[in-house]
């Protein structure tokens, strides 16, 4: 069962069955109890039909809503639009309904950075739609959904277009869910880790005690005042003591020897650590309560984008959720009595590559625990050459020790490499590649003549470069999505904020209470099961998760 839904701006809004046969529209004054209701009421649970575009289900979240499966047009939108090559365009609800009507496109609505964890949106507002004033919405609503059935079903892979549709929903689903829960952060750990690096919390505007002293030692060094924060002072300093280097960044520091390189390095790091994740940023994304005990307990909500990457994989508006630094990530600490179970599928993207090509000889590799180990024994028994290799063969590095490994890759694993030698010749000629499911690369820009332009060939080949791994790295981020599709459909009934809390890109986090620790385990490992199933269906080809069951994140 189908069910469209739209907000009216006041908690409520309305409701219609969608199918052959179409039912009433419903005008219920409590939306959020309506959902509930319709939720508990179905078995099979309903498709809800909305657009993430209007944040219907970030407010239901709020109002202590779940559902299990959702259709989100503005999602859909974006990769029915990515299939026919037009990555650029608007994919809101308002916009999909202007196209299908002969209207101006208006813009998607731009959505500012997250505001950490001040922010305080108000439930079901009626404001973010793109739809003209006085636009039935509801009736948009299911004109577009429908508009998009026809065009998924006139598609030649259709039935793969349509799990991607699916499970990339799902994942709006998740995001808007992770959002809310959080991630269990510990401020006082944070705070610890920031002052043993950085010494204590400085007044506003001024350097860490640990920062202060980094830059008088190196002016001290160069015998001039420097401001390390300043590229171009340093540059001048770099100069003045015979070691003129073009710009700052560390791997070029790296190459001068000079007892000035590891002082500067050292506040690059430092100076990122607290612009990136200090204090200030504690205090913006970093929610705080006490726990039972007096602790300072605290939740860290990043605002994700789910496709927000070419390559579908995700984003986030600010709070750096997917780059979490090592130096931070102890203050990632489950609440008493609760554990984090981590889930990482280990050397994915080969896999992925063993699946996708039909390569019986990787896929036999990649039928074992370590794919590189099984890999080694054609290169000297080296796992890490081995590695090389293969991370050779998906980016299309040919230099350096690259080279010969990528020539016995393409000798052993004939097929797999002609995959993605396949997709980086369609590249380089100016032409698309798809995912398994069908996430569609964006096209280049046209390439002036060789002649005309002596940088054209260079472009094109790192155009060959991007297609070739796509084809792997969309469909790694596709499996990705199966899985959080599948542990959402497969986790116990647990209490309020447990569930999966945090995801990037191959590993997910899930926080629960201890006694449900173990049935999380089997949930996750249901979860793989599935999705390889799903996407790859009868292969040897295994996806092994490394689980683990933890207090802190940093420990493992």
């Amino acid at each position: 069962m189908r069910i469209a839904l739209v907000a009216d701006g006041e908690g409520g809004g309305w409701l219609q069955e969608l199918g052959e046969a179409s039912g009433q529209v419903r005008r219920v004054t409590d939306l959020a109890d309506a959902v509930r209701r319709a939720e508990l009421a179905h078995p099979e649970r309903p498709r809800w039909v909305w657009s993430a575009s209007e944040d219907v289900y970030p407010d239901l979240v709020g109002a202590g809503v779940r559902v299990a499966r959702c259709h989100d047009v503005a999602l859909t939108e974006a990769l029915l639009l990515g299939y026919r090559g037009r990555h650029d365009e608007a994919h809101s609800l308002g916009a999909a309904w202007a196209r299908l009507h002969g209207r101006p496109v208006p813009d998607d609505p731009v959505r500012p950075p997250g505001e950490g964890a001040a922010a305080q949106p108000a439930l079901f507002e009626a404001d973010r739609s793109t739809l003209p004033p006085g636009t039935d919405r509801l009736a948009a609503l299911v004109e577009v959904h429908e508009d998009q059935l026809r065009r998924t079903a006139e598609l030649p892979d259709s039935s793969r277009m349509r799990l991607l549709t699916a499970v990339e929903s799902a994942g709006g689903l998740a995001a808007a869910e992770m959002s809310h829960d959080g991630l269990p952060w510990r401020p006082d750990v944070h705070d610890e880790i920031l002052t043993v690096l950085l010494g204590p919390r400085p007044p506003a505007g001024q350097r860490p005690r640990v920062l202060a002293e980094l830059a008088a030692r190196i002016s001290d060094t160069v015998g001039r005042d420097v401001n390390p924060d300043s590229p171009a002072q340093v540059l001048r300093a770099m100069a003045g003591i015979g070691h003129p280097v073009e710009s700052t960044r560390s791997w070029v520091l790296e190459r001068v020897d000079h007892p000035v390189v590891p002082l500067l390095l050292r506040y690059k790091e430092l100076s990122r650590l607290h612009s990136a994740n200090g204090w200030g940023w504690l205090d913006t994304w970093v929610r705080e309560r006490l726990g039972p005990h007096g602790e300072r307990l605290g939740r860290f909500h990043p605002d994700y984008v789910v496709g927000g990457v070419v390559s579908g994989r995700w984003a986030t508006r600010g709070g750096g959720a997917l780059q979490i630094p090592k130096a931070v990530r102890g203050a990632v600490r489950a609440d008493p009595g609760w554990v984090l179970v981590r889930a990482d599928a280990g050397q994915l993207e080969p896999r992925v590559l063993a699946a996708v090509s039909g390569d019986d000889a990787l896929a036999a590799a990649a039928a074992e625990d370590d794919l590189y180990a099984r890999l080694a024994s054609h290169v000297g028994g080296d796992r890490e050459r081995a590695k090389i290799g293969m991370l050779a063969a998906m980016y299309g590095q040919t230099s350096g020790d690259a080279a010969p490994l990528l020539s016995t890759m393409r000798r052993l694993y004939p097929r797999a490499l002609e995959y993605v030698d396949r997709a980086a010749r369609t590249g380089e000629e100016g032409g698309t590649v798809r995912s398994w499911l069908g996430r569609t690369s964006p096209a280049p820009p046209s390439w002036p003549t060789v002649v005309a332009d002596p940088g054209g060939d260079r472009r094109r080949r790192a155009h060959g470069r991007f297609t070739r791994n796509f084809v792997v790295q969309a469909t790694a981020a596709e499996w990705a999505l199966v899985l959080l599709a599948a542990l959402r459909q497969r986790l116990p009934s647990l209490p309020e904020g447990a569930g999966i809390v945090f995801f990037v890109h191959d590993e997910v986090v899930l926080h629960v209470p201890c006694s449900m620790a173990r049935e999380t385990l089997r949930a996750i490992a249901d979860a793989e099961t599935r999705t390889r199933i799903t996407l790859f269906g009868d292969t040897p080809v295994r996806f092994p998760m490394d689980t683990v069951v933890t207090d802190d994140y940093a420990r493992h």
